[in-house]
């Protein structure tokens, strides 16, 4: 009867009121101990109350059935398609929607809609992959930032395809501390060609000298990651580095500079097909023919050969760096040891030399860098105990 009557009022009211009242009868199907004539009246009413031309009714609705794992099923479904205004809470919140509903509104909503969805708790990996592939930026900054969205490694870099040019996209991503390394690389990739095209635009470096420093940031950043990087990470970001072209004789050079030799036995892994714990005894019997024959197969310039030879047994002699930074950075004592010896060997090439002397100089720059970090740091420590002392 209460229902009859309030179908009947409806009709007439003002859109407010019937806001109010659509609010309390969603509430009273929720929670009231409603007879099961009365429930279905009330639902019957709250069905043709989709139909109301105002918002306001539609939305008092939502609000209520937003969150409720009761809530009907065929009202949620038709809320959620309804326009950003009022789908909006049941898209973030609602427990009936199941994943396919949501990758379809995904793919056919406005930024609103895929960023209340790329809000959702527990967030399941298809979803997030359709936020990745067609999502706007707002709702994959969304995404990135939601802890409870599971990404699966495709989905990471399709987002850095598609938006790794944006800053908010790429910092979000890099504060990240389980970002895989692959995606981290290809982050500071995208950065890198931005900034090469706008100093290129201005005119302060030619095309040619921008690409070479872009390449030269790559392989360090390349080394950088890799301090950080085990196991499948690992895997995954020297097989990263050789689909884009990257894994090149210079990069893998510098990783064994660098003291990196967990990159350096994982990338000849990857060139040459064969294992990694293979490789590591080839390389570190010291015997020199295993050695050529492995950088042979991995397909390596033979030129490059006398300085992959002359690094291992420098790294044989001087041993192993045991701080993340220290593997990070061109060791000087290396690097000289191996440039002095490619220099007086007739096989080596110029293009080698160059790159040999490029890392010379930056590895002293390097070294330079870290002795003036350390006399700033015991001054200001003599500092502090002076003034200790002092009171």
């Amino acid at each position: 009867m209460i229902v009859r009557q309030f179908i009947s009022w409806v009709r007439t009211a003002p859109a407010g009121e019937r806001a109010d009242a659509t609010r309390s009868l969603a509430r009273a199907w929720l929670i009231s101990n409603l007879s099961e004539d009365d429930r279905a009246a009330a639902e019957g009413a709250l069905l043709m109350l989709l139909d109301d031309p105002s918002p306001l009714v539609r939305q008092a609705m939502a609000e209520v059935f937003a969150r409720s794992v009761d809530a009907p099923p065929a009202i949620v479904q038709a809320l959620s398609l309804d326009q950003a205004s009022v789908a909006l809470p049941v898209l973030e919140y609602s427990p009936l929607l199941i994943d396919a509903d949501l990758v379809d509104l995904v793919a056919t909503g406005n930024s609103d809609v895929q960023c209340a969805i790329a809000r959702r708790r527990n967030l399941p990996s298809s979803v997030s992959a359709a936020i990745a592939e067609v999502g706007s930026p707002a709702s994959a900054l969304e995404l990135i930032e939601n802890p409870q969205a599971l990404l699966a490694p495709f989905s990471w870099h399709r987002i850095v395809e598609r938006h790794g040019h944006l800053a908010a996209i790429r910092e979000s991503m890099l504060a990240l501390d389980d970002l895989p390394a692959a995606t981290r690389l290809a982050l500071v990739a995208k950065l890198s060609d931005t900034l090469a095209q706008f100093v290129v635009a201005r005119q302060w470096l030619s095309a040619d000298r921008a690409e070479r420093i872009v390449t030269d940031a790559r392989d360090r950043s390349a080394v950088n990651v890799a301090t950080r990087s085990r196991g499948e990470d690992m895997q995954g970001l020297v097989g990263h580095l050789r689909a884009t072209g990257q894994l090149s004789a210079g990069l893998i050079l510098r990783a064994l500079l660098s003291g990196n030799l967990e990159l350096f036995d994982q990338a000849l892994a990857e060139l040459s097909g064969l294992p990694q714990s293979r490789v590591a005894a080839l390389l570190y019997d010291r015997g020199g023919a295993s050695v050529t024959a492995l950088l042979a197969r991995a397909g390596l310039p033979e030129s490059t050969f006398p300085a992959f030879q002359a690094a291992l047994e420098a790294t044989h002699e001087i041993g192993f760096v045991g701080t993340v930074g220290g593997a990070a950075r061109l060791r000087r004592r290396m690097v000289e040891r191996v440039l002095t010896r490619c220099e007086t060997d007739e096989d080596v090439s110029e293009p080698l030399l160059i790159l040999l002397r490029r890392f010379a100089t930056e590895s002293a720059r390097e070294e330079a860098r870290v002795f003036c970090d350390e006399l700033v740091a015991d001054e200001i420590e003599i500092e502090s105990g002076h003034q200790r002392i002092a009171a």
